[in-house]
């Protein structure tokens, strides 16, 4: 099967899309005005072939609302949960659960398995059986292709070797001007320059092939 399932770790892409754009951009409070383009990373993720599930996990704060429309707009599955709350990690929760949803497509589909994108750098949890690696090396047995989506500096050093022996590690950084743009400043609190996204090209875009 071709479908592709995606899964994605929103605190993840977005805060080292920040941290990325400190060292890339040079310009103060840039950080500040950048946001990464859901459309673009969207169809970065599954490269125009057939989605049959995508679901993201991120927080409530209500500047974040707008993405969050716009993502449930498209088809995706989004689960929210309160990154001020005392008795949760800030990623712990969001993380278990989206390798909760991970792991129940990977059993409901067990006989016709497609490809898994994942977009996160996170890989905590391997040593212990736990964690979105150890999450992927089950499907990938099971049949699953395999596709991880990180930005370069932030991605577990162990999972991007796996990911690029066993199926397709993309850094984002080489797309960053599509899948990212900056805001206007606020009158009086200007910064850098507002960006609009790149044309994506997904010419060179590598994918999993079925063995």
């Amino acid at each position: 099967m071709n479908d592709v399932f995606v899964y994605w770790d929103n605190s993840n892409i977005y805060h080292e899309a920040q941290r990325l754009t400190d060292e890339r951009d040079g310009t103060p409070g840039a950080r500040y005005l950048v946001r990464v383009h859901f459309d673009n990373l969207l169809r970065l993720a599954h490269a125009d072939r057939p989605v049959r599930r995508a679901v993201a996990a991120g927080s409530i704060p209500p500047e974040m609302q707008q993405l969050w429309n716009r993502m449930e707009n498209r088809g995706v599955e989004v689960n929210l949960f309160d990154r001020g709350a005392r008795d949760q990690g800030e990623q712990g929760v969001p993380d278990q659960w989206l390798q909760l949803r991970m792991l129940e497509d990977g059993l409901d589909h067990n006989g016709v398995p497609g490809v898994v994108v994942v977009l996160t750098g996170d890989g905590a949890g391997y040593a212990h059986g736990r964690g979105f690696h150890s999450t992927l090396e089950r499907m990938h047995r099971r049949g699953w292709r395999v596709e991880v989506l990180s930005w370069a500096h932030s991605c577990n050093r162990g999972m991007r070797v796996w990911a690029e022996t066993r199926g397709v590690f993309i850094p984002l950084d080489d797309y960053y001007d599509a899948i990212t743009f900056r805001e206007p400043s606020r009158p009086g609190y200007e910064f850098a320059s507002p960006r609009d996204p790149a044309v994506l090209d997904l010419s060179r875009r590598p994918m999993a092939r079925g063995t």
